[in-house]
C-alpha cells in the first residue's frame, strides 16, 4: 500500500525543502507545490461517473468525479499541505485533527478534532508532511476511522521505514503516499536526512 512518488518536479522541490538555508516563505511555497503535484497521483484512482453536457458545438457524454474529497491535516504542519491540494480540488472539504504526545505515557493524545459529516461516504486524505515513527499518524487515522471513515489515504512528504511499517501494521487498508523514503530516525526522533521540524520551518517558530 506504499507509493513513493518519484517525479523530477517533486524531487526538485523536495530538495529545496531539505536545504537548511531555505527560509519560511520558500519552505511554505515548496511544501504547497509538492502537495499539489502529489495530488495528481493520489487522485489517479478516484471513481468517475458519466454525465451529459452541452458544449458550444454539440451535446456530449463525458465523465466527472463521483467521489467527495475530505482533507484532514494533522496540526500543525499538515496545514501547509492544504492550499496546494485545494487549488487542484477546490470542492474538497477540510477537517482538522490536533495531537500531542503525553510526556509520561508517550502516547498520542487528541486535543482537537473537527470533521465534515458523513466520512463514510467520502475519500479522506490525512495530511502530515513527516511520517517519522508513525505513532501520531496511526492514532490520527484511528480517530478518523472511529468517526466513520472507510476510505483513507495518508499523504506525507518524507517518511521512514519505521513509520511506514507502523502504518502498514496498524492500518493495512490505508494507502500511503510519500515523496521520499528516507534512511532512518536518529536518537532524537528526527528523520535522517529529513528536513528538520516541518512545523517550525513552515511557521517560523523554534
Amino acid at each position: 500500500m506504499l507509493k513513493v512518488l518519484e517525479h523530477p518536479l517533486i524531487t526538485h522541490k523536495l530538495t529545496q525543502l531539505r536545504r537548511r538555508e531555505t527560509g519560511t516563505r520558500d519552505f511554505r511555497y515548496n511544501l504547497s507545490e509538492i502537495s499539489a503535484l502529489m495530488a495528481y497521483e493520489i487522485t489517479r484512482d478516484l471513481p468517475m461517473k458519466n454525465v451529459g453536457i452541452i458544449t458550444p458545438v454539440s451535446p456530449a457524454t463525458t465523465k466527472e468525479l463521483s467521489a467527495e474529497i475530505v482533507l484532514i491535516p494533522v496540526l500543525r504542519a499538515g496545514l501547509g499541505m492544504v492550499e496546494g491540494i485545494t487549488n487542484l480540488i477546490p470542492d474538497a472539504k477540510v477537517g482538522h485533527i490536533g495531537m500531542h504526545r503525553d510526556h509520561e505515557t508517550l502516547k498520542p493524545i487528541t486535543y482537537f478534532s473537527k470533521f465534515p459529516i458523513n466520512l463514510s461516504e467520502v475519500v479522506v486524505m490525512v495530511l502530515d508532511p513527516m511520517l517519522a515513527t508513525g505513532g501520531s499518524a496511526s492514532a490520527a487515522i484511528q480517530v478518523i476511522k472511529d468517526s466513520g471513515a472507510r476510505t483513507v489515504k495518508l499523504v506525507s512528504v518524507v517518511g521512514t521505514p519505521e513509520g511506514v511499517k507502523r502504518i502498514e501494521t496498524d492500518h493495512p487498508d490505508v494507502q500511503i503516499y510519500i515523496a521520499a523514503l528516507d534512511e532512518k530516525l536518529n536518537e532524537k526522533g528526527y528523520i535522517v536526512p529529513g528536513l528538520g521540524d516541518a512545523g517550525d520551518r513552515l511557521f517560523g517558530t523554534n
